[in-house]
Formats: structure tokens, sequence, C-alpha cells
């Protein structure tokens, strides 16, 4: 830190997440480290499978093979950092660097919510209109969808780092956080962080409550045409065509409406950072497990990729 105009210019921030653990950071190193390389691997085989076998080219797996690229970004935006600070005795950051982490932690998360929606109106899609799916979710459509997914991400990545970091830090850098999330460093302002806070909310309203609620709407629809279904074994079989998504939407939006809209006020800090251990590092090593395991599509793909490869050998 540099002395500026008789304050204290913060070039750094102080990450205390993991300060309190002890005994316990090099199993939590070990632990994350391992589903770090877990997720990896499993979204890395989805993308992979997703490109280059023939029978999984419907608008489905071309969301699911975005949402996996997006997984394995955010994670990498993540966990690289927290496995240093594991192993740091005084875990800091530049100032530069937590506001490249705020960006696209934030770039990837809103992503992940409107890349969920696209997936949820496939679903209506094919459930409910299946006459007029093949012109509801074209090529063009779905390419529209997943661009527009990203660009969302970028405006609010670019909205909250851009304002957050244009404000004057003077004194305070001390991150209660494993990560440079985006209310704890706002908190750490020397302005009013006022207008920061209503930013957030309204980034908030529009990029994740949206996109939930056109999920709940698509559900909404999903489950009357379910109902309509006369026998118990069409009703099971329409609904498997939607579960796995209907998993990982209520695995990623719960675990962060719980991070998020939940009171501040707990009984320790350490319950806040297991919390968001499993909504930046647990969650996203779900994905390809409930995608493979649950699907057969994809087990048959990954057989004849492992059948071509030992041919090949």
């Amino acid at each position: 830190m540099t002395g500026i105009s008789n304050h204290t210019v913060v070039t750094q921030f102080i990450l205390l997440g993991f300060s309190g653990s002890g005994s316990l950071r090099r199993p939590l190193f070990l632990g994350v480290l391992g589903v770090y390389l877990v997720t990896l691997l499993g979204n890395s085989l989805i993308i992979l499978l997703t490109l280059v076998d023939p029978a999984l080219r419907s608008p489905m797996y071309f969301f699911l093979r975005h949402l996996s690229l997006v997984e394995v970004l955010y994670t990498t935006t993540i966990v690289p950092r927290m496995l240093a600070d594991l192993r740091s005795t005084c875990p800091t950051i530049p100032r530069a660097a937590c506001f490249v982490q705020l960006y696209f932690f934030a770039l990837l998360g809103i992503t992940e919510c409107c890349l969920l929606a696209a997936m949820a109106f496939d679903r209506y899609a094919a459930i409910c209109r299946p006459l007029s799916y093949t012109t509801l979710m074209n090529q063009g459509v779905c390419a529209s969808l997943v661009g527009a997914s990203y660009f969302m991400g970028v405006v609010a990545g670019t909205t909250h780092s851009v304002f957050i970091f244009t404000l004057p830090f003077h004194g305070a850098n001390t991150i209660h956080h494993f990560l440079c999330d985006i209310l704890p460093v706002l908190r750490l302002a020397s302005a009013s962080t006022f207008w920061g806070e209503v930013g957030n909310l309204a980034v908030t309203i529009a990029f994740i409550l949206t996109p939930f609620s056109l999920i709940v709407a698509s559900y909404a629809c999903i489950l009357f045409s379910i109902l309509r279904v006369s026998t118990a074994q069409g009703r099971r079989k329409v609904f498997s065509t939607c579960s796995s998504h209907l998993f990982v939407v209520v695995l990623f939006f719960g675990t962060g409406t719980i991070a998020y809209l939940r009171p501040q006020a707990g009984p320790s800090q350490d319950s806040d950072q297991i919390l968001a251990v499993f909504y930046t590092v647990v969650t996203p090593v779900f994905n390809p497990f409930v995608y493979t395991l649950r699907n057969k599509e994809v087990t048959r793909a990954m057989k004849r990729l492992g059948q071509r490869y030992l041919c090949s050998s």
C-alpha cells in the first residue's frame, strides 16, 4: 500500500477465508484439489463427447456443452487462487487480480443462470411443443440464446467490477472470504456504497431472478403437460427427459439463494465459508455426473469414444 494525499491507498487485499482452518488446511487443500480435477475431467469429457459424437448434436447437448465450458472456467476462476491461499500463511491478492477474479466470477455466474434458462426453454419446446420443436429450436435460435447468455454475463461482470473498482479504497483491505466476491469487496470502499448495493440488487433481479422466473414458468408448463399424459409409464418417460436439468437448476439456484439471500448475521463465519465452498467448488462437479449417469445417450457416446480409442491404439 502507498500513501497518497494523507490516505492509505489499497493496492492489495488480504483474504481471510481460511485463516481459522488451522490443521484442516491440508486436508481441505487435498479435497478441493481432488474435486477441481474431477470437475475439469468430467466437464471436459462432456465437451469432447458433444463435439465428436454425431448422436449428441441436438440443441440440448449444444447447451450442455456450453454449460460444461462455463463450469470449467468458473471453477478455474476461483479454485487455483483458493489452493494457493490454503498453502500460504498470509494470503493476499493484488488489487488488479481481485478485479479480474470478481469480473469473471460475476460474468460466468450470470452466464450460467441464463444458460440454465435457455435449457429450460429447450425442454419446454421439446415436451409442450413437439410438432414445432425443430422450428423453435433451430440452429440460429440456439446460437442466439447462447450468445445472449454470454452477453448478459459480460454486461453484469463489467457493471459490477468497473463500478466497484472505480470507488476509492483507503485503509481497510481485509476480505472475510476466500475470493473477491461482490459485496465483501464493495463494503471495503471508503465512499458510500449505497448505489453499489442498489446496483447489485438491480443486477440480481435482472440477471438472476428473471432467468429463474423463466425456468419456473417453463417447468410449470412442462408439469401440466406431464399431468395430461394418461399412463404412469408415459409420465415417467416424459419427466426423465428433463430430470437431469431440473436437478442442476435446484442445486445451482438453491445454494446461490441460501448464500446470498439468507440473513448475514450467522453463528460463525466458518459456516459462511463452508457454504461458499459448496456453491463455488462442489456444485460444478455434479454437472458431469448428473448428465452421464442419468443419460443413456451420453453413456453410449462414452462407450463409442472408448472403443474408437482402443481400436486406434
